[in-house]
């Protein structure tokens, strides 16, 4: 399992913010206590996508949560279109085409393509309203094993499915959860989740935190307890 050189880079501090110049004075405010960032819909869309190359120069990582899903050739030229900007991880929707796509696009130099498995807010309920003839944990296995087969770099799913997971694609992928809650905090719109230490001892490579952070009075100290934690 790939184990990051520094403690700090397994912690993914999710910028779920609406405004870019609050999104940069969050990662002053948080300083030396983080060194890996989400950037997602809401920033991106709000010009956060001119953020990955400020962060990258200043060696900061950047994890690029746009879950691309389109028909192959859109796929592929539009992952060849982000590759330069200079994030360190960018995900897709786990469905076959979508990845063999997104692995030819990527080249040489691009970002770790991530699969994203099934959304960390739908339960079983949620997947048989989709239409989906599997349950979750059933469906997270199928795509995982199409994610290897695709030649993906690691998968994203709920910390719950990532021993599964990881029996599926093997010790080299990277596993990254989201819905990752420190004891005591709001689960928000999240159904499947862990604590920080519990993702620890299930072996993930790196967790997504976003409110907790974001939304504590000292965003550093909260970022610095977590990472703490997974250490």
């Amino acid at each position: 399992m790939p184990d990051p050189a520094d403690p700090r880079d397994r912690l993914i501090v999710a910028l779920d913010l609406g405004d870019v110049a609050a999104a940069e004075a969050l990662v002053e405010r948080i300083g030396d206590a983080a060194t890996f960032y989400k950037i997602g819909y809401r920033l991106a869309y709000a010009g956060g996508l001119d953020l990955v190359p400020k962060l990258a120069a200043r060696g900061l990582k950047v994890f690029l949560d746009l879950k691309l899903h389109d028909i192959g050739n859109t796929v592929e030229e539009g992952v060849r279109s982000i590759a330069g900007l200079g994030a360190t991880f960018l995900t897709v929707h786990a469905y076959p085409q979508t990845m063999r796509a997104a692995v030819r696009g990527r080249g040489a130099d691009g970002p770790k393509i991530l699969a994203v498995t099934v959304l960390t807010s739908y339960d079983e309920a949620d997947a048989r309203e989709a239409g989906y003839a599997l349950g979750v944990r059933d469906l997270v296995a199928s795509r995982s094993a199409q994610a290897r087969e695709a030649g993906i770099d690691g998968i994203v799913c709920s910390a719950e499915e990532a021993e599964a997971v990881r029996g599926v694609v093997g010790p080299d992928r990277l596993i990254v959860t989201p819905g990752i809650r420190p004891a005591g905090s709001d689960l928000g719109d999240q159904k499947r989740v862990m604590t920080p230490d519990q993702a620890r001892a299930a072996g993930i490579d790196h967790i997504v935190v976003g409110r907790p952070i974001t939304g504590a009075a000292d965003p550093a100290e909260m970022a610095r307890r977590i990472v703490a934690e997974m250490a």
